[in-house]
């Protein structure tokens, strides 16, 4: 079996649990404390939104790509790489029809070198297992960015030992994958197990830094 059909069993295993929806009061409040420090970061970058290309690796039901379209983004600058056919599917009745959306391995995809002003990815190389394969994606996103364009990079940075099929990636290791980047990064997310037990708490718990167990970063290329 490939890295890349075991990434598709681990999704599929992760697939049957609610626990990431929206209207979970810990899932609202990890979403919206993202937002924020995102658009803090991004209202530093040149140009305006209606003017910025922009791809997601692993855009799943097209989540992400919805956010970026209200922030300004035009529908033909977006394009979703995705490898589960069943998210591609949702993603493409979510989003307009000028959107792009690509199948299958993110490190193949199609996308002209040089030619987007963001590239993101959230949660998805915590799931890729082999080092090999997070290179080769982190080299094909590197490749799409224009001179001064930006990886968006959020994901968590420590293991879950209750959870096999993932692994943090930490901040030194984000920093091997794009080595020429200029880094500006932020913790965030409170720890998943405490803000599901404690949702109420979520601002007072998320306030202690060593409690927030992913990154968001911006990785800019010269």
């Amino acid at each position: 079996m490939t890295e890349l059909q075991r990434i598709a069993e681990r999704y599929a295993r992760r697939e049957a649990s609610d626990r990431y929806s929206l209207l979970r009061p810990e899932v609202w409040q990890m979403w919206q404390e993202r937002q924020r420090v995102l658009l803090k970061l991004l209202a530093r970058r040149p140009g305006q939104p209606a003017q910025w290309r922009a791809t997601e690796v692993g855009c799943g039901a097209g989540g992400n790509l919805l956010d970026l379209l209200r922030l300004g983004l035009a529908p033909a600058h977006l394009t979703g790489v995705e490898l589960l056919p069943e998210r591609l599917a949702a993603a493409r009745a979510a989003l307009p029809e000028g959107v792009t959306l690509l199948a299958g391995d993110a490190s193949a995809a199609p996308v002209a070198p040089a030619s987007q002003d963001l590239v993101l990815q959230s949660t998805v190389f915590s799931s890729i297992l082999d080092d090999a394969l997070q290179q080769r994606v982190a080299d094909a996103m590197w490749r799409w960015l224009k001179p001064g364009g930006a990886v968006v990079w959020y994901d968590f940075t420590v293991n879950n030992p209750r959870n096999p099929d993932v692994r943090g990636v930490p901040l030194r290791r984000v920093r091997a994958l794009f080595p020429q980047g200029h880094f500006t990064a932020r913790r965030v997310t409170l720890a998943p197990p405490l803000a599901r037990a404690l949702p109420a708490a979520y601002g007072l718990l998320n306030a202690v830094p060593w409690l927030r167990t992913h990154r968001l970063v911006l990785i800019e290329k010269p």
